[in-house]
């Protein structure tokens, strides 16, 4: 699907970001477009498999947050945080004159979703959630440890691709070269010393042993404040990072409107083109956003 690159600035004025918009259809669409954020490593590309089926029928904003994909690095790494973030994509949803929108994160843009939603839950009146909940499993978070960070340019396109396929082979075990390579052009960036993460290595700060405390220990009051809202969680089957125990969890403490969607044979974290995941989704948007 076609969008165009919008230019903005960070909250703090001092960044150069981008992000995707893809206008949604010429006339009869929802009111309420659809914000939609990547998680640590990715970028709004993340987003294209699912975009290609949500456009034809809500506007989507896609951002690529600071340090990632075409927005600028950010020269002070403290600031690679969900609260950072979040206040970029409230001044991103100012400037475009978005009052109401509904919101789908992967993994910390599912975090972002949270606190945005129980800030202000009339103004996101809808979430989905991939792959990410209340409580984060360590398994998960030594394993993203293990590789985010600085790391050297890889030859060629193929070269990305099985790079990309060491990292996250575990989570989606049944991809092949073609997959890996399309994963790769959506994660990766080429430039004159060959193929490289479309991230600044610098966001490695913020899940490192000195990470700065930007997310509370406790997100379960998080959770607790979106209480009324309705929310669906995708889930992969094969996830490190979110266990079947929290997604039980969080249904039982929670008062409104609850779905899930487990993607088979997936880990962390879906795609969000998967049968399981895109039927799921298409169901909740259907009924939520108007």
């Amino acid at each position: 699907m076609d969008y165009c690159v919008h230019r903005t600035r960070s909250a703090c004025g001092r960044l150069g970001l981008a992000a995707r918009i893809y206008p949604g259809p010429v006339s009869g669409g929802a009111a309420m477009p659809l914000l939609l954020m990547h998680g640590l490593t990715r970028n709004a590309a993340d987003f294209e498999p699912l975009a290609a089926h949500l456009a034809r029928r809500y506007r989507l904003i896609v951002p690529d947050q600071r340090g990632r994909g075409l927005s600028d690095p950010d020269p002070e790494p403290d600031n690679y945080r969900p609260d950072v973030y979040v206040a970029d994509m409230m001044a991103l949803l100012a400037e475009l004159g978005v009052k109401r929108a509904g919101l789908i994160g992967t993994s910390m843009g599912g975090l972002m979703a949270m606190m945005m939603a129980a800030a202000q839950p009339d103004r996101f009146p809808t979430l989905v959630l991939n792959d990410v909940g209340p409580v984060l499993d360590a398994e998960g978070i030594a394993r993203i440890q293990g590789y985010v960070g600085p790391s050297g340019a890889m030859a060629d396109w193929d070269a990305a691709a099985r790079t990309c396929a060491a990292i996250n082979r575990a989570a989606f075990p049944d991809y092949d070269h073609a997959d890996w390579l399309a994963f790769a052009r959506r994660t990766c960036r080429a430039g004159d010393e060959g193929v490289a993460f479309a991230y600044d290595p610098a966001i490695a700060r913020s899940i490192g042993g000195d990470a700065p405390a930007t997310v509370p220990p406790d997100l379960w009051p998080l959770w607790d404040a979106l209480d009324s809202l309705p929310v669906l969680v995708v889930r992969g089957e094969l996830s490190d990072l979110l266990s079947r125990e929290t997604v039980a969890a969080m249904r039982a403490r929670h008062a409104g409107p609850f779905a899930l969607a487990e993607v088979p044979r997936v880990g962390h974290a879906p795609i969000l083109d998967e049968k399981e995941a895109l039927d799921a989704i298409e169901r909740h948007l259907g009924r939520t956003v108007t």
